[in-house]
């Protein structure tokens, strides 16, 4: 996976975000194709990651890869658009499961080719770069060739740090791709009053210190400043001491944790080893128990799904405001 250092890191959470609420589906219950939709407008051409398209009508026979844009097109109600979806890193969200369940799996994880094109798409929906991956003949170009349309998570080719206007960015162009421009819109306007929501609870709110703990041993594998976790953070009422470090991910050394004195550790909860294990890790650390979040017991969790531009986002930061305010 990208953004990991190895296999083992696969995004595996098995944790449910609260509802966001409003923000489910606004599919039309006529049964209208979605150029018919009000928000439709073609022809639409799009700049993706560097990659032009123009289209003439909205995909019909989409496949997507990776958890976060499963659950955008879900959240749009299109679930009547996909052939085929694969790479679930986390449980689906209790308000799309069931319309999760009519879209078929194509593969565990990344489809080969020959599994990919088995589903006949028109349009394949990468969350990761990894989607995409030429050693297994899918680069977005060679999709192409096959007369296949495509699309990139924007948190892949943003220019500077990630933000939530990415996330409405993204969540914008997917709709008017499909057709529901006014459901996106409408998804947007809901998501944007919950995340002012929680700016209003943290006014005048002195920022915490935040070390976030993905994983490691040797060394300490945390948040950097150009993903989206940095914005989570920080709209959460945290400021990331490593928000210096140019990655969405990156390596720090203990001792640097320590020299930046994290009031509080939010803990990423993926994979195998559990929340407690890593609080474990921590608290038997002796280089780190001065650290005052160590000494103060003082941890947040937060889903490791929940730190990637998708419809999770603002929910994830109602989530992690009262954790770092504790």
């Amino acid at each position: 996976m990208p953004r990991r250092r190895s296999t083992h890191r696969a995004l595996i959470a098995a944790a449910l975000l609260l509802p966001l609420a409003g923000c489910g589906t606004d599919a039309d219950p006529s049964g209208k194709p979605a150029a018919a939709l009000p928000g439709a407008s073609f022809p639409y051409t799009v700049d993706n990651c560097g990659v032009k398209t123009t289209y003439q009508r909205p995909p019909e026979r989409a496949v997507t890869m990776n958890q976060h844009v499963t659950e955008i097109m879900l959240a749009l109600g299109l679930e009547k658009s996909l052939v085929g979806t694969a790479y679930l890193d986390d449980r689906v969200l209790p308000r799309y499961q069931k319309a999760y369940d009519t879209v078929p799996v194509v593969a565990k994880e990344y489809p080969s080719r020959e599994k990919l094109l088995a589903a006949d798409p028109d349009f394949v929906y990468g969350g990761y770069a990894s989607a995409f991956d030429a050693k297994d003949g899918r680069t977005r170009a060679e999709l192409k060739k096959s007369g296949i349309d495509t699309r990139l998570n924007r948190e892949n080719c943003t220019k500077g740090r990630t933000t939530l206007d990415d996330v409405y960015r993204e969540i914008e162009e997917t709709g008017r791709t499909f057709g529901v421009g006014d459901r996106a819109e409408k998804w947007i306007a809901k998501a944007r009053t919950r995340v002012a929501e929680t700016e209003r609870e943290l006014k005048g709110r002195a920022p915490r210190s935040v070390f976030v703990y993905d994983s490691g041993d040797k060394t300490a594998f945390t948040v950097g400043g150009r993903g989206i976790g940095n914005e989570l953070i920080t709209r959460a009422g945290g400021r990331n001491v490593f928000a210096d470090v140019d990655k969405a991910f990156g390596d720090a050394t203990w001792e640097q944790v320590v020299a930046r004195d994290p009031e509080v550790v939010v803990i990423l909860d993926y994979g195998a080893t559990s929340v407690e294990q890593k609080k474990r890790r921590l608290l038997n650390d002796p280089v780190l128990r001065d650290v005052p979040a160590i000494k103060n017991k003082r941890f947040a969790v937060l889903p490791l799904s929940e730190m990637v531009v998708g419809v999770r986002a603002p929910d994830a930061v109602a989530k992690l405001a009262p954790q770092l305010a504790q």
